[in-house]
């Protein structure tokens, strides 16, 4: 296959596409006629809000949700607190409110973890792993995680293509009655320095337009206290080269074409100078790194239903994203050294969706991309990947069973300004999903998955100065679940009661590891991995009177990821680094009419730092607990919103990375004014 062909594979799924739009026009022989077409009128939007379970019971896969207002109200600070939510998902953090946060979706490394903004798919080809810090949570409508793949057809080929999915969607413009503009002013403060503005502006424009722009400052100090234990010296330190000062802006355009197709255009800029403040290791907490990030991006999504036979969604994505690091001392050429990064990406996608009858469905998914990067590292090769990626999806649904198919076919090539350069990568990925309701007036189902999946070696694997190797092949993937759902609302008082139990093995090989030859570290397709688990999900609502409304719910995981690939080594059936062996978080929820009232504990067992699971590498579990109070005001013209938030109430202090201390007691304050 030639790269250049690429953007043509899109082009021909357009071109599929659009002759649908022409056949729904005529009518087939079993096609009702539509005998209200000359007298329908068109209506005002309107906006519908309503009590829905947290977890889709009825998913063939395991897909968990969480609402931005069930966030706001259990005093989650940050995407990474908020992922550590999901049964399943484990959170890297490296401590602080500038540290980097990487998410691995059980234990297949945080590579084989896609991330979707939107609808469209974020990347970085440099490392691989994207810093779910960087997304700020005050504009966030609804998160999800899809372990598998989402239930949605009309997505990305490489949302298909990824182990598991965090999405991320973002509130949308709606207005109130007689209004055609909303605004919103927030500010929070809190401890170590933390302060961080917001302002969002709505605006409706004729009938089929709606704009929102949405900008975020943020700064800290992040100079927390902690507790150095070292054997019987026990000493109290302070986090050091931890400040961070951040912008993020964010402008849509909502465009509702006269032929009802939907148009959404959108446009985000992060930037952020943070200290990296380091390992503290024998009493040495001082750092003197520093990152630097630019990022933007511009991305246009078009979604038309010709027919309810027939559906279109396009993609296009232009990202550049820009880093310096920085690091001073004695052992630097001049007492300094500098790195810059630049990646760029080239992006199209085209998913069509057809439905021959009304248990059959069908979607097919192309996507083309271009990365290069630009580096200051030595002997940097410029290199540029161009990647076809194409899925194939049938769903066949009838009574009580539902099945879902796909194939993923995956085309790499890359160019090099000199050197060699890796061969090309030419696979097929398949999934299937299957899920029963035993009794259809139960919401009782039962799921079963299997998926394949890959990850392709990063920039860095392949070319890093002295590490990268050029000959490394794909890191690849299994995954198999079995699990049941069931839902119901047990008692007239209460809303709803789900719970969901999965039990899933997986396994990695081929797995990328720095590995150490004769004269220096190198990447190497070395490791095997194999994983077996339990994730158990429980969620309730329970209405009393007096307008009092109680809301828990609580995710567990159990998890055995070992090491299988040298049974001579000393770790050989070790549990994998950072990975515990039990980990979960409970919520509740207690609204009334006068506050709200969140409290939420966040447990993690114990785990190693390294292969060999002895007493040296062990790092201690935690359990942090949160407790936030908030009240709603509404006035003549504007609302206003006040939450105090205080977060590790019993100031534990404990590592998510070893050497890296994390804070101890906190507090915040948020005041937001909407009108």
């Amino acid at each position: 296959m030639n790269y250049r062909r690429i953007p043509l594979l899109t082009c021909l799924l357009f071109m599929l596409a659009l002759p649908a739009g022409s056949r729904a026009a005529t009518p087939t022989p079993d096609a009702e006629p539509d005998s209200m077409s000359r007298s329908m009128e068109r209506i005002d939007q309107v906006t519908v809000t309503a009590r829905r379970t947290p977890n889709r019971v009825t998913s063939g896969v395991a897909v968990q949700t969480i609402s931005g207002e069930t966030l706001s109200k259990l005093g989650v600070q940050n995407m990474a607190d908020a992922v550590r939510r999901f049964a399943g998902a484990n959170v890297k953090d490296y401590g602080g409110v500038g540290g980097l946060k990487t998410v691995s979706v059980r234990n297949m490394g945080a590579s084989h973890t896609g991330v979707s903004y939107d609808g469209a798919p974020v990347s970085n080809c440099q490392g691989g792993q994207i810093d779910i810090g960087r997304f700020s949570l005050d504009n966030v409508s609804m998160l999800s995680l899809a372990i598998g793949q989402d239930e949605n057809l009309l997505q990305p080929a490489k949302l298909y293509a990824s182990a598991a999915v965090l999405n991320i969607m973002t509130n949308t413009p709606h207005f109130r009655d007689g209004h055609n503009s909303a605004f919103r002013f927030q500010v929070k403060g809190g401890s170590f320095g933390y302060v961080s503005p917001t302002l969002r502006w709505w605006q409706r424009i004729g009938d089929n337009v709606r704009t929102s722009l949405d900008g975020t400052f943020l700064r800290a100090d992040g100079n927390y206290p902690f507790t150095l234990v070292n054997g019987k010296y026990v000493t109290k330190e302070r986090r050091n080269n931890s400040a961070i000062d951040s912008w993020h802006g964010e402008a849509n355009l909502y465009y509702t074409l006269p032929d009802r197709s939907e148009l959404q255009l959108k446009g985000y800029y992060f930037y952020s100078k943070r200290g990296l403040p380091g390992s503290v290791t024998l009493y040495n907490p001082v750092s003197t790194e520093t990152l630097w990030d630019k990022n933007g991006f511009v991305q246009l999504k078009y979604k038309k239903s010709f027919s309810p036979r027939w559906e279109l969604q396009a993609i296009g994505k232009y990202n550049y994203s820009w880093n310096k690091d920085q690091e001073l001392g004695p052992e630097f050429a001049g007492g300094i050294y500098r790195d810059y990064h630049t990646q760029q990406e080239y992006y199209l996608s085209a998913t069509g969706l057809y439905r021959p009858s009304s248990y059959l469905t069908f979607a097919l998914a192309q996507d083309g991309v271009i990365n290069t990067l630009n580096s200051t590292i030595y002997e940097c090769p410029y290199p540029r990947r161009y990647t076809s990626l194409t899925a194939f999806t049938a769903r066949w649904q009838k009574g009580v069973v539902r099945a879902t198919g796909s194939l993923v076919n995956t085309y790499i090539t890359e160019r090099v300004k000199f050197g060699d350069r890796p061969k090309d990568v030419s696979r097929l990925s398949p999934s299937l999903s299957v899920n029963v309701q035993p009794w259809s007036r139960e919401m009782l189902f039962i799921r079963a998955m299997y998926k394949n999946t890959f990850r392709t070696p990063t920039f860095n694997d392949l070319y890093y100065d002295r590490l990268g190797s050029r000959v490394l092949r794909p890191e690849k993937a299994n995954e198999y679940d079995l699990g049941v759902t069931w839902s119901k609302a047990l008692f007239p008082w209460m809303d709803y009661f789900s719970v969901t139990v999965d039990g899933y093995y997986n396994t990695v090989t081929d797995k990328l590891v720095a590995f150490p030859t004769t004269y220096a570290w190198k990447m190497a397709n070395y490791g095997k991995v194999r994983i077996t688990g339990l994730d158990v999900t429980l969620a309730t609502s329970v209405s009393f009177p007096h307008d009092i409304n109680l809301t828990l719910s609580a995710a567990y995981t159990l998890q055995r990821a070992i090491d299988v690939t040298d049974p001579t080594s000393k770790s050989y059936k070790h549990q994998l680094p950072y990975t515990p062996r039990h980990s979960g978080n409970v919520g509740a929820t207690v609204e009334t009419p006068w506050v709200t009232v969140g409290y939420s504990i966040v447990g993690v067992g114990e785990r190693y730092c390294l292969s060999q699971n002895i007493p040296v590498n062990r790092i201690d579990g935690y359990a942090e607990h949160t407790l936030t109070l908030s009240r709603e005001l509404s006035f003549r013209n504007f609302g206003l919103t006040l939450r105090g938030e205080l977060i590790n109430i019993t100031d534990k202090h404990y590592e998510v990375i070893k050497y890296y201390p994390m804070p101890g007691r906190s507090w915040r304050l948020t005041a937001a004014v909407s009108f």
